[in-house]
């Protein structure tokens, strides 16, 4: 289902939870809704849910504005951060439930159950009730409750922050490969940039109400439109470094409010040669080895740079070395 939102905004009192989005998600796309706490990532999840009423703008599903459509007929399906399962429910009976709060007999609501729960392998768990299920048990039961109604659109809350760092990539690699084969444009709300990169065809990086980006996670990497864009993306955090240092790079000279942008691991160090005729020089002040890659400090023309490096590291605390960017972004204060 293609959905599209024209200039749309909630408003309580004063303070503006979602300010004026325009945004258009093309059919079996799986787009997650990024950014920190407060955003207003939930506000906008809520809206196409039908649970929040927008103050301005418009909502339109497949063409046809919905704002006044009850939650009932939008023919979504909904996962929460809580399970929400009936305690006193077996798992099957969890999983009819929407079926036949809709009046779909109990046989066929059963043969539907058995084939959800076949595709989020949790047949063998049919008898069980919620308290006997693990967590990632329990999030699969959740997910196969929203999924039993063939919605046209799954919207998913912060569906994995109750689970443990594991069972969260093994949840989110689930996520995405049943998206991919029921081709249900999907929704997903999170906070965290690795679960967003991995799971998403395209991220709508929010801050303060407003989309601040909206693409690909790629060119959320790679070309950021923004500090914050630059800042929320990317771990270690990306090297601010503002014109008053005065610091040039490959051949150009930092303009009055220019701030340039360094990630990490497009910093390249050598012992004994330049890579370019204008790479800096400078010391490494600070070392920490965490197996697979190596992050470092360095202090190079009064100002310091933290820098990442895969494999096995050939330097030490204290060596002066050249640095090579190899690549470097500018923004605009």
């Amino acid at each position: 289902m293609k959905i599209k939102i024209e200039q749309l905004t909630k408003k309580y009192n004063e303070v503006l939870a979602v300010n004026n989005l325009d945004i258009e998600i093309n059919s079996g796309n799986l787009v997650s809704i990024l950014g920190p706490s407060g955003c207003g990532k939930s506000t906008l999840l809520y809206m196409l849910a039908g649970i929040i009423e927008p103050t301005e703008g418009s909502i339109f599903f497949e063409g046809t504005r919905i704002n006044e459509v009850p939650i009932e007929k939008r023919n979504i399906g909904l996962v929460f951060q809580n399970y929400s399962l009936y305690p006193h429910m077996t798992v099957m009976e969890n999983l009819i439930f929407p079926l036949r709060m809709a009046n779909v007999k109990k046989k066929q609501a059963m043969e539907e159950a058995l084939v959800i729960s076949e595709i989020l392998r949790i047949g063998d768990l049919l008898k069980r009730k919620p308290k006997e299920l693990s967590g990632g048990q329990q999030q699969r039961v959740a997910i196969g409750r929203a999924l039993i109604k063939k919605p046209r659109l799954l919207l998913m809350d912060e569906p994995f922050s109750n689970l443990d760092a594991a069972l969260r990539v093994e949840m989110r690699e689930e996520v995405k490969e049943l998206q991919n084969r029921l081709n249900i444009t999907t929704l997903f709300v999170t906070h965290d940039q690795e679960e967003a990169m991995a799971i998403s065809d395209k991220i709508i990086l929010m801050n303060k109400g407003r989309a601040i980006q909206y693409s690909t996670g790629e060119e959320l990497y790679t070309s950021p439109n923004s500090i914050f864009s630059a800042s929320f993306i990317g771990s270690p955090k990306i090297n601010l470094i503002k014109q008053d240092v005065g610091l040039k790079i490959k051949h150009k000279q930092v303009g009055e409010q220019e701030i340039i942008g360094i990630r990490p691991e497009d910093i390249i160090i050598s012992k004994d040669s330049k890579i370019a005729k204008d790479d800096l020089q400078g010391i490494i002040s600070d070392l920490q080895n965490l197996g697979k890659e190596t992050h470092f400090k360095l202090e190079a023309d009064g100002i310091i740079l933290r820098g990442l490096m895969m494999g096995n590291f050939q330097f030490s605390t204290g060596d002066k070395v050249y640095i090579h960017f190899r690549r470097v972004h500018y923004f605009r204060e």
